[in-house]
């Protein structure tokens, strides 16, 4: 489900993606979690910034100083566009997001299917780089077992590969039986923006 695209590496080419790192995380990520009978969602995001302390253009290679001190050299590969318009002291934003939610489809019906949707947004030609990617990936499994001394589930995905899953709210577990189905829709995206230093 973490399978990289094209597109999905093309979130600035991985050079900022590293901003939401551990390395430059600079809040905590907020977290929530949302359920009701049959669906279970849980929610993250993340902020970073960092400036522009250094850049090498031969080798499209950044470094990057959090609020904190701390530097951190990053290459910027080719799918970043703009890469000439960095300059010392601008200032690099990134938002990172992910989010999963849990449905259960009682009976069943449903053929097991995978589904993946890619959305991606550069800045401009001659603009700071910058832009937007995000990707939803939809997944509709069988229940093939439901072990309640366990408190696990059995799945079979689309491509016929078994998963055990725990499931931590009984409550939640009794809820499910042998040939039903769940859905599981996975979102993330992460946003990164390059704004000149304040005069």
């Amino acid at each position: 489900m973490r399978n990289r695209t094209s597109s999905g590496k093309l979130i600035l080419g991985a050079a900022f993606v590293c901003l939401a790192s551990a390395a430059f995380a600079q809040t905590q990520p907020q977290i929530a979690t949302t359920s009701a009978p049959g669906q279970v969602s849980v929610s993250g995001t993340l902020k970073t910034t960092a400036t522009v302390v250094g850049i090498e253009p031969a080798t499209r290679t950044v470094w990057l100083k959090d609020p904190k001190g701390k530097v951190v050299q990053l290459v910027v590969g080719d799918e970043a566009r703009n890469f000439d318009q960095l300059k010392i002291g601008d200032v690099v934003k990134a938002e990172y997001s992910q989010a999963i939610t849990v449905t259960l489809k009682k009976g069943g019906g449903a053929a097991p299917m995978a589904n993946e949707n890619q959305t991606l947004e550069r800045a401009p030609m001659g603009a700071k780089p910058g832009g937007t990617a995000s990707r939803e990936v939809t997944i509709m499994a069988n229940v093939t077992a439901v072990n309640h001394q366990s408190g696990a589930m059995t799945l079979r995905g689309p491509q016929g590969n078994s998963v055990e899953v725990v499931v931590e709210d009984p409550d939640q577990l009794k809820l499910i039986k042998k040939g039903d189905q769940m859905e599981v829709v996975y979102n993330e995206a992460v946003a990164i923006s390059v704004e000149p230093q304040a005069k």
